[in-house]
């Protein structure tokens, strides 16, 4: 069994997106996998359902469906900082139940890749953030980068937050969040000369956001 921890550089730079388009490359391989969500912070309810979006949609790119309760272990309805939300709703975000149910989804799959949420060390609570939540998984880092302006610094200074908490940063993405941006190239040579990781792929900006063509371009790491 192979596991990910998916963090990004910031908000919004397509962690969900690249996250689906790992998993499509990864079922393109003949693996069964699995994307996970422990914390989303915003949603609407569906029926009997409170859904996220990005859980949603890692639910849809995955083998199957192993149900909200272990995919998305926590979800919250304000699209705000997560703990904010969870203060505001009463909830108390703690590891237990994220481990037992990345125990669970790791059982019935050969690749689980679990996304994080918002950057690198977004709070989760008082005393706990994002990078703890990496560090209790125990698993080796793909950073999704957003390729726009000042992309190089929140790169380099993410990279070395997870080298403090002791992790391994497996690889990265460079995702063209703006097509718009200047000197693309340079600053895709520049990240591939200092981040401490290989590249495993450039996925092109896309109106439709289809994961599934992307994960032609993407590689899982070695």
């Amino acid at each position: 069994m192979t596991a990910f921890f998916i963090a990004g550089t910031d908000t919004e730079i397509g962690k969900t997106f690249v996250t689906c388009a790992l998993l499509h490359a990864a079922r393109a391989r003949g693996l069964k996998a699995l994307g996970m969500k422990p914390i989303a912070a915003g949603a609407e309810q569906q029926g009997d359902e409170l859904i996220n979006e990005d859980a949603a949609r890692l639910r849809a790119a995955g083998s199957f469906d192993p149900g909200l309760a272990l995919l998305n272990p926590y979800c919250l309805k304000s699209p705000i900082a997560p703990h904010i939300a969870a203060a505001e709703e009463g909830v108390v975000i703690e590891p237990a139940p994220i481990l037992t149910a990345f125990a669970a989804l790791k059982a019935q799959a050969d690749i689980v890749l679990v996304e994080g949420v918002g950057g690198f060390r977004v709070p989760l609570g008082k005393d706990y953030d994002t990078a703890d939540l990496a560090r209790d998984l125990a698993l080796p880092v793909i950073l999704v980068v957003g390729m726009r302006l000042g992309c190089i610094n929140h790169a380099l200074l993410t990279a070395e937050a997870i080298a403090a908490r002791g992790l391994t940063l497996a690889g990265w993405v460079a995702n063209q969040v703006d097509p718009a941006m200047l000197r693309f190239e340079q600053n895709l040579a520049a990240l591939t000369e200092r981040l401490p990781a290989p590249l495993l792929g450039v996925t092109p900006f896309q109106e439709d956001g289809d994961a599934a063509r992307a994960a032609a371009g993407l590689q899982l790491p070695e």
